[in-house]
C-alpha cells in the first residue's frame, strides 16, 4: 500500500486504548494521555522512500516526548525531517530511505509532564531488501527409476505473500499431478522417478506479489537411470522398475506439534514418495474432520479456515499404495495472545487518603505475564510503603498526592502484548463550574428543556438548583437535576421563565452561577395547505399562515419543500411562482409541479411543518402502437392499442376516429367508441375505401391528442350493407304521392354505381309491386287516389349486388281539401269533439284526463293527436281573486288519455279536450271542472340567527313564498354538534303554532357549543322541506364581549332591520311572479306543407288570447329550477303523455313527480306545438 508522500508501509492511526480518559476540564491540571500512535509492526518496502513514526499525546500542561529504540533513547539523526529539537515537543518523526536498514528495531514513545509520563506499545520497524537467491553452482541430480526424489527451491526471504512457480527456461510450466508436486515449502516433490523426468532445465521462481518482484534460482539438471532388472526373465519381457512401499518426503520424522493463534489458518502438508503413487487419506484422531477442512494439492494438503479451540487435537495423514502404507502425527495447538476480558482498566480521580485498586484483566495463551510500571518505570511492590503488586492487581493504599501518576499494566506472553495506561489523580479541590454564568435559554413553551452547569471537585461536588433567589431547592415532578449537574425542566410553561441558581458544593468549599430562561409561545400553522387536484393549466394555490412568538419575528420564515427538497424561487420576473402573505401560488401548473407540498414555518426555536398533495390533472397521453388484426375477412377488424398515461384522471372513453382517401381525404370522423378500462376495439368497415385510423382518450379534463395514425387498409368492394331510412310519404297535392328518404351516405355505397329500386303498391287491393330504379333520394307518384294507403318499399343496389330485403313501410296519398274563405267553415279539420272527459287528481300537481275518441269519419283527414287545455280560475288562499292562467298540452296520436303534471296545488281548475289533424284543430269537449288538494310548503326562504348569549339563541325568519294551502305553523328540529367529528350528540323537535310567527327563542342551551337548526312550515298536509343554520353559544368570556358589544353598537338593531327588509323584499318578489298570467301567444309547429300552410294563412290566422293560447313553455322544470332557452322543450312532454320513458300510462308519472312543485317564472317562447313521432 502506498501512502501519501510516496509512503508504502502498513501505518494503521488507531485512538489510544492505553488510558480511558478522565472528565478533568483542561483549565485543571493533568496527565498525559496518549491520543495517538503508529501501531507495529512497520514493514518498511524497498522502494518505500520514507518511513513515518506517530506519537500524539494531550495534557495540562502539555507533554514533552522522547522515543527509545531496543530500549535505549533515541534520537533520529540527520538527515530525518523532524530536528531532535523538535521531537520533545512533536512526538511524529520521518525516516528517509538511506541506510534505512540501521534503524530496523523496536521503538517505543514516551510522553510527559511533570505530573507523569504515558507510554507506548512497542512499535517494531522492518526494513526488507529485495530478495534473491545466493549465486551457487548445483551439481546435477542422478537418480534411479522408480525412486523418489526432491528438487529443493530453497526461496529467499521477503515481503509476503510469496507464490512459487516451477517452470523450465522456456517459461514452460512443469506439469504436476498425484506423482509431481509443488509444496507449501516450495520444493519439487516426486513420488517416484519416471525417464519422461530426466531434464537439464528445472527453474524455481519466487513471486513477491506486494513488491511486484520474481526472482529465479539457477537451473537444475535431473538424469534418471533406466532401473535394470538382477534376472532376465526367459520371455525377455520387461515388468518396469519394482514396486516401493511408500514413504513421507514431507514432513520427516512421525510426529510434528503445530502451534497456532486462534482465527489463523491451519495448514497439515504430507507428500509420499512410492511406486505406485500412494494416495492421502486425513483422520482426526478420536474425531470428525471438521466441516470447515479442504483439501488442496491433489489431497496432500489439509487445510481448516479460521482455526478454533474445538479444532485441538491429534491429526493423522496415512500413505498408501499396494506394497503398504506410512503414516505421520501431526499435535495442532490453538493459543491467543493477550486480550483484555473486558476492557482496560479505567483512569480514577480520588481523594487523599482513600484506597486505589488498579485491576488488569486479561486473557491469553498461554497466561500472560503482567509487568507494572509508573510513569515508565517498573513499579515493584512495596509492603512497607503500602503499595502492594497481588499479579493482576495493584493496590494503593491510603494514598497521597504523589501517588498520582501514570501506571502501566503490560501483559504478554508469546504471540503478543497489550499495554494499558491508568491516569491515577489523586487530589483535594474545591468546586470548579465550567458553565458560562448568566447564560440566556430560551425555549418553546411545551418542549423539554435542560439548563447546564458542568461542575469539577474533588471530592465530586453535589449540584442543586434554585430559582428568583429563594433558596429553597427547585422541586416538582417537572424537575428533575440530572447526573452531569444539568436542570432538566418537563413540559415547559410559561411561569418556568426567570433566574435561576446553581450551586456545586463539596467538602473543599462552594461555587454558584445564575442561569436565565425565556419561555417563547410556539409556532403553529392556522392555516396549512391542503390536499387538491388542479387542472394543467390553471392556478394553485397552497395556504401556509402561521402563528409564532412576536420575539423571535427575526428568526421567523416560511420555507417550502417539495418531494423532500427545498424549494428555490427565481428572482427574475416573470416567474410562475408567487409568495406572499402566507401563499404560494403556482401559475400555469403543469405535470412537473406535481408532488408532496411540506409548508415549513420556523423560528431559530422551533418549527411545524404540514404536508398536502398537489395532484395535477390533464387530458390523457396519446395511445401508442395502434395496430390492425382482421378477424372474419378484411371489413372485419380488431384495432388494438396501448394506453397512454391518465394524468390522475381514469379515462373515461376511448374514440376511434377513421379517415378515407376516396370522398373527403384528410378529413377525421368518429367511427366508434370504448369504455376507457378497454384497449381493443372491434371494427366494422365499409366496402371499397382505404382506410386510415387513429384512437384517443377522454377523461373528465377533457379529450386527449389523438395516436398517431395507422397506415392504410383497404376493403374490398361488396354490395350495401343497408337501404334507406326515415322514408317520408306526403300527400301535398290530391291525386299524387311524394316519396322520399335519407340517401346512404358516400362511404356506405361499398362500391360504385349506387342506385335505390321504389316498390309500391295499394294496401289489402295489389299484389303486385310497381317498382323504378333511380339514382335520386325521392320519387313521386301520380294520379292515385284521395287519401288511399299504400305500401312502400326501398332497396339499394351498386354495382356488387343488392343490399338486404327492405322493410315495408305505409303511407298515404294526398287528402280531399274545399278551400273556402277565412270566415267559412273549414271542411277539411276535425268535426266532432271528444266525449265522456273524466279527470282524476293524481295529487297535489298531477291529474289523469280520459276521454272516447272522436269517430274516424269525423277525422276529415290523417289523425294527429289530441290537445288538453286547462284554466286555472281561482286559488283557495285567496278565493276572491278571479284568475286567467291558461295551459296546454299536445298529445300525439291515437290516445284516449293522458297525464297532466305541473298544477297549483288548493286551486279551481276546468279543462276540455280536443282532436287535431293536420289541416287544424276539431271542437273542444264540454268542460269539465276540478279541485286540486292542499300541499306542503315550499322552504322557507332565510333563516338566521340573532342575540346569541351563551345558553339562548334568536332564530328569525320568513314564511315561504309558495304556500301551497293554509300554514298552520313551523316545525323547528335543532341538534347539539360535534365540532370535530360533526356527529350529532342529542336532537330535539318541537312545533311552533301560529301562521304569522317569524321568530323564536331558544333556550337552555349549553354554552361555548355548535347547534344545528331545521325549521320548516307547515299545512294540513304536513311539512315542507327544511332550511339549515348553524350556529354557535359562545364560551362565557365571548359571551361578556358580545354583551359589551351589544351595549355599546348598532350591529343588532341593524341586524333585525336587514332581516325584516329581507322579508318584505321576498314577500313582495312572491306576490308579483303569482300575478303573472300565461298570457303567451304560441303558434303551433307545423309541418312545411305548402298547401297547409296556404290554408293556415288564409283559414285560422293565428291564435286569439280567449281560445288556443298554450303557455309559453307550458312546463316548467320539475325539479323545481326555473329554465331558460330551450330547456323545457328538453324534458320531453311527449313522454308525458305516450308511455315513454318517465310518465307511463299506468301512472308511474305519479310516483316520480307527485312530489314535486312547478317554481319560478315560465320560460320564453320556445314551447311546445304539436308533438311529432
Amino acid at each position: 500500500m502506498r501512502l501519501a508522500g510516496s509512503l508504502q508501509v502498513v501505518l494503521l492511526l488507531t485512538l489510544s486504548t492505553e488510558a480511558a480518559s478522565l472528565n478533568i476540564p483542561p483549565e485543571v491540571e493533568q496527565l498525559p494521555t496518549i491520543v495517538y500512535h503508529t501501531t507495529g509492526p512497520i514493514i518498511a518496502l524497498p522502494f518505500d522512500n520514507t518511513v513515518t513514526i506517530r506519537c500524539e499525546a494531550r495534557g495540562n500542561p502539555p507533554p514533552q516526548y522522547r522515543w527509545t529504540k531496543d530500549d535505549l533513547d533515541f534520537i533520529p539523526p540527520h538527515p530525518a525531517t523532524i530536528r531532535s529539537d523538535q521531537l520533545a515537543t512533536d512526538g511524529t518523526f520521518v525516516l528517509q530511505n538511506k541506510s534505512l536498514a540501521r534503524f530496523q528495531g523496536k521503538y517505543r514513545c514516551f510522553a510527559s509532564n511533570k505530573l507523569g509520563t504515558a507510554m507506548t506499545e512497542t512499535i517494531e520497524l522492518i526494513v526488507t531488501t529485495l530478495p534473491k537467491f545466493p549465486k551457487q553452482n548445483i551439481e546435477p541430480i542422478v537418480v534411479e527409476e522408480g525412486e523418489p526424489f526432491v528438487l529443493q527451491c530453497d526461496p529467499p526471504e521477503g515481503v509476503p505473500p510469496r507464490k512459487i512457480h516451477w517452470m523450465s527456461i522456456g517459461l514452460q510450466h512443469i506439469e504436476q499431478d498425484e506423482r509431481v508436486s509443488v509444496g507449501t515449502d516450495g520444493s519439487l516433490y516426486f513420488s517416484h522417478a519416471l525417464q519422461k523426468d530426466s531434464r537439464q532445465d528445472y527453474c524455481c521462481f519466487a513471486d513477491f506479489l506486494r513488491i511486484r518482484t520474481i526472482v529465479q534460482k539457477p537451473a537444475m539438471a535431473v538424469e534418471v537411470k533406466p532401473w535394470t532388472p538382477e534376472y532376465e526373465f526367459a520371455d525377455g519381457g520387461d515388468l518396469g522398475p519394482p514396486v516401493r512401499t511408500p514413504s513421507l518426503l514431507l514432513p520427516s520424522g512421525v510426529q510434528t506439534e503445530k502451534v497456532l493463534l486462534k482465527g489463523a489458518e491451519l495448514q497439515l502438508e504430507c507428500v509420499p514418495g512410492g511406486n505406485p503413487t500412494p494416495k492421502i487419506a486425513w483422520i482426526k484422531m478420536g474425531d470428525e474432520l471438521p466441516a470447515r477442512a479442504k483439501l488442496d494439492n491433489f489431497g496432500k494438503l489439509l487445510t481448516i479456515a479460521a482455526i478454533e479451540e474445538s479444532d485441538e487435537g491429534k491429526y493423522m495423514c496415512l500413505a498408501e499404495n499396494s506394497a503398504g502404507q506410512a503414516v505421520h502425527y501431526f499435535d495442532v495447538i490453538v493459543e491467543e495472545p493477550p486480550k483484555w476480558l473486558t476492557e482496560p482498566p479505567h483512569s480514577q480521580l480520588t481523594v487523599i487518603g482513600s484506597d486505589v485498586h488498579i485491576k488488569c484483566s486479561v486473557s491469553g495463551k498461554p497466561q500472560p505475564f503482567i509487568l507494572w510500571r509508573k510513569d515508565g518505570n517498573i513499579f515493584e511492590d512495596n509492603p512497607l510503603n503500602n503499595k502492594r503488586v497481588l499479579d493482576d492487581t495493584l493496590l494503593l493504599h491510603n494514598a497521597a498526592p504523589d501517588d498520582s501518576g501514570v501506571y502501566q499494566c503490560e501483559a504478554a506472553n508469546r504471540h503478543g502484548v497489550v499495554l494499558g495506561n491508568i491516569n491515577i489523580m489523586v487530589m483535594n479541590m474545591a468546586p470548579l463550574i465550567l458553565t458560562e454564568d448568566h447564560h440566556e435559554y430560551a425555549v418553546i413553551r411545551g418542549e423539554d428543556m435542560a439548563m447546564n452547569c458542568s461542575a469539577f471537585g474533588s471530592p465530586p461536588p453535589t449540584i442543586s438548583w434554585a430559582k428568583d433567589e429563594t433558596p429553597e431547592t427547585i422541586e416538582g415532578e417537572r424537575f428533575v437535576t440530572l447526573q452531569n449537574g444539568s436542570l432538566q425542566i418537563s413540559s415547559v410553561e410559561k411561569k418556568d421563565s426567570g433566574e435561576y441558581v446553581c450551586v456545586a458544593d463539596n467538602s473543599e468549599g462552594k461555587s454558584s452561577i445564575m442561569a436565565v430562561l425565556a419561555v417563547k409561545d410556539p409556532t403553529h400553522i392556522i392555516n396549512g395547505p391542503q390536499d387538491m387536484q388542479v387542472i394543467s393549466g390553471t392556478t394553485a394555490q397552497l395556504m401556509c399562515q402561521a402563528e409564532y412568538d412576536k420575539s423571535l419575528a427575526d428568526s421567523f420564515q416560511v420555507v417550502w419543500i417539495k418531494d423532500g427538497e427545498e424549494m428555490t424561487f427565481p428572482t427574475e420576473e416573470p416567474s410562475r411562482y408567487f409568495l406572499g402573505d402566507g401563499m404560494l401560488q403556482i401559475m400555469n401548473v403543469n405535470l412537473n409541479d406535481e408532488g408532496a407540498y411540506t409548508c415549513m414555518a420556523r423560528t431559530r426555536l422551533d418549527g411545524v411543518n404540514r404536508t398536502a398533495l398537489l395532484t395535477v390533472l390533464d387530458v390523457p397521453d396519446a395511445p401508442q402502437n395502434v395496430e390492425i388484426t382482421e378477424l372474419k375477412n378484411r371489413r372485419h377488424i380488431l384495432l388494438a392499442w396501448v394506453p397512454g398515461s391518465d394524468h390522475n384522471s381514469s379515462v373515461i372513453e376511448f374514440i376511434v376516429e377513421y379517415e378515407e382517401s376516396q370522398w373527403e381525404p384528410g378529413k377525421w370522423k368518429e367511427l366508434h367508441k370504448v369504455p376507457g378500462n378497454q384497449a381493443t376495439a372491434e371494427l366494422a368497415l365499409h366496402g371499397h375505401l382505404n382506410y386510415q385510423f387513429r384512437v384517443y382518450a377522454v377523461n373528465a379534463v377533457g379529450p386527449g391528442p389523438p395516436s398517431e395514425p395507422t397506415e392504410r387498409y383497404k376493403t374490398p368492394p361488396a354490395a350495401p350493407d343497408r337501404n334507406p331510412e326515415n322514408i317520408k310519404i306526403e300527400g301535398h297535392l290530391p291525386h299524387q304521392m311524394e316519396i322520399s328518404w335519407e340517401p346512404l351516405l358516400p362511404v356506405e355505397h361499398n362500391g360504385p354505381g349506387l342506385e335505390y329500386k321504389v316498390s309500391y303498391r295499394k294496401l289489402a287491393v295489389d299484389d303486385t309491386w310497381t317498382e323504378h330504379l333511380i339514382k335520386r333520394h325521392s320519387f313521386v307518384v301520380r294520379n292515385t287516389s284521395t287519401f288511399i294507403p299504400y305500401e312502400i318499399k326501398i332497396q339499394s343496389r351498386n354495382s356488387h349486388g343488392w343490399g338486404p330485403e327492405p322493410k315495408i313501410a305505409t303511407g298515404y296519398s294526398g287528402e280531399d281539401v274545399i278551400f273556402r274563405h277565412c270566415l267559412r267553415e273549414n271542411l277539411s279539420v276535425p268535426t266532432a269533439a271528444p266525449r265522456d272527459v273524466a279527470v282524476e287528481v293524481m295529487n297535489t300537481t298531477v291529474l289523469r284526463v280520459s276521454w272516447t275518441p272522436v269517430p274516424p269519419a269525423t277525422l276529415r283527414g290523417h289523425l294527429k293527436g289530441y290537445h288538453v287545455h286547462w284554466l286555472r280560475k281561482r286559488s283557495f288562499l285567496n278565493p276572491d281573486k278571479i284568475l286567467d292562467e291558461r295551459h296546454m298540452l299536445s298529445f300525439p296520436g291515437k290516445r284516449t288519455h293522458a297525464i297532466v303534471p305541473n298544477l297549483d296545488a288548493f286551486s279551481e281548475y276546468t279543462l276540455t279536450v280536443n282532436v287535431f289533424n293536420k289541416k287544424g284543430n276539431g271542437p273542444s269537449s264540454d268542460p269539465v271542472t276540478f279541485n286540486t288538494p292542499e300541499g306542503v310548503p315550499e322552504q322557507v326562504p332565510i333563516l338566521t340567527t340573532s342575540n346569541v348569549q351563551k345558553e339562548s339563541i334568536r332564530l328569525v325568519w320568513a314564511p315561504p313564498l309558495v304556500a301551497n294551502g293554509i300554514l298552520t305553523g313551523y316545525l323547528l328540529q335543532y341538534h347539539l354538534i360535534n365540532e370535530t367529528t360533526k356527529e350529532a350528540l342529542d336532537s330535539w323537535e318541537m312545533n311552533i303554532a301560529g301562521p304569522d310567527t317569524t321568530h323564536w327563542q331558544l333556550e337552555g342551551l349549553e354554552e361555548g357549543s355548535l347547534y344545528l337548526f331545521h325549521l320548516s312550515a307547515c299545512t294540513r298536509a304536513g311539512c315542507g322541506p327544511p332550511l339549515a343554520q348553524e350556529s354557535s353559544t359562545p364560551t362565557p368570556a365571548r359571551a361578556a364581549g358580545q354583551a359589551r358589544s351589544i351595549s355599546t353598537k348598532g350591529w343588532f338593531i341593524g341586524t333585525l332591520c336587514a332581516v325584516a327588509l329581507l322579508t318584505l323584499i321576498v314577500l313582495t318578489v312572491c306576490f308579483m311572479r303569482r300575478n303573472q298570467g300565461g298570457k303567451y301567444a304560441v303558434k303551433e309547429k307545423e309541418d312545411p306543407d305548402e298547401e297547409s300552410q296556404a290554408m293556415n294563412d288564409d283559414t285560422f290566422c293565428e291564435y286569439s288570447d280567449s281560445d288556443e293560447k298554450p303557455l309559453r313553455g307550458s312546463l316548467c322544470s320539475l325539479n323545481g329550477d326555473d329554465a331558460v332557452g330551450d330547456g323545457v322543450s328538453r324534458d320531453s312532454l311527449v313522454d308525458y303523455a305516450d308511455g315513454g320513458g318517465e310518465f307511463s300510462e299506468d301512472g308511474s308519472f305519479i310516483g316520480e313527480y307527485s312530489g314535486h312543485k312547478r317554481g319560478g317564472s315560465v320560460t320564453e317562447p320556445n314551447g311546445f306545438g304539436p308533438v311529432s313521432a
